[in-house]
């Protein structure tokens, strides 16, 4: 097993980071490492705003829940689908690229492209000895956060990404099984396999909750998934993507 696999399977998200910022050349490597994913149809089609002003990751910190973290880290990172700068490329070269732009493939290409640029961020600060933590809340509150980070048309912030030196060491989650997530040559549908499967995964994740609480919670997976799953959250969001010029069509 080499160093990478190493890093990639000891992740875990860190929520507590000590009062130690970034510098500048790590932030310019963690960036240059998101730069370096596949994207599609080399499209490129993600911006990264980074977030220093105390002010600001105070009031990111409350859009997203009142999350501490967001405000206390060594650097936040904001990751955006971004086609603004496409819209100036039809307008550079006398092209009608609306169409293509405002499309539901080109929505998903934006998205991917996003998640895989911050994905690679992610392993490269984690092999740096950093930790991190993906932040959704963002999308709690995309209007205000597009404000406060002066967003213009066609650019949606997806997620944040705190990263910083880690101030604890979590336990790992368990993953759902390998023969669960991985299928070959088509789709296994035995309904029995899959329950049992998913039984014994909440086996796993039940004992992890009892250890890392000494008791107090005891968890199954498929249990916290139904309650989340049947609470409808952040329902303004075709709509807030729509008026970002994603017309999904």
């Amino acid at each position: 097993m080499n160093k990478v696999i190493e890093t990639i399977l000891q992740h875990r998200s860190i929520r507590r980071f000590e009062d130690r910022p970034l510098t500048d050349e790590q932030i310019r490597m963690i960036v240059e490492c998101a730069q370096s994913a596949s994207t599609s149809s080399y499209i490129q089609a993600y911006s990264i705003i980074g977030v220093k002003d105390p002010e600001k990751k105070r009031k990111l910190a409350e859009l997203a829940g009142n999350q501490s973290y967001v405000e206390h880290n060594g650097h936040f990172f904001v990751f955006c689908a971004d086609f603004h700068r496409h819209e100036q490329i039809g307008e550079m070269e006398e092209k009608d690229v609306l169409p293509s732009l405002e499309s539901t493939e080109k929505f998903m290409v934006a998205l991917i492209d996003t998640a895989l640029a911050a994905q690679n961020a992610a392993i490269a600060a984690e092999s740096m000895g950093l930790g991190i933590c993906y932040i959704g809340g963002l999308r709690n509150n995309l209007p205000e956060v597009c404000e406060l980070l002066n967003i213009p048309k066609r650019v949606i912030p997806l997620f944040g990404l705190a990263v910083g030196y880690p101030a604890e060491q979590p336990g790992k989650k368990p993953r759902l099984p390998l023969d669960h997530v991985y299928h070959e040559d088509e789709y296994d549908q035995d309904r029995g396999r899959f329950i049992e499967q998913l039984q014994r995964y909440n086996e796993t994740v039940s004992a992890y909750y009892e250890q890392r609480t000494n008791g107090r919670r005891s968890d199954t997976w498929t249990g916290q998934m139904a309650d989340m799953l049947s609470r409808q959250v952040r329902m303004y969001m075709k709509e807030f993507v729509e008026g970002k010029g994603f017309h999904l069509r």
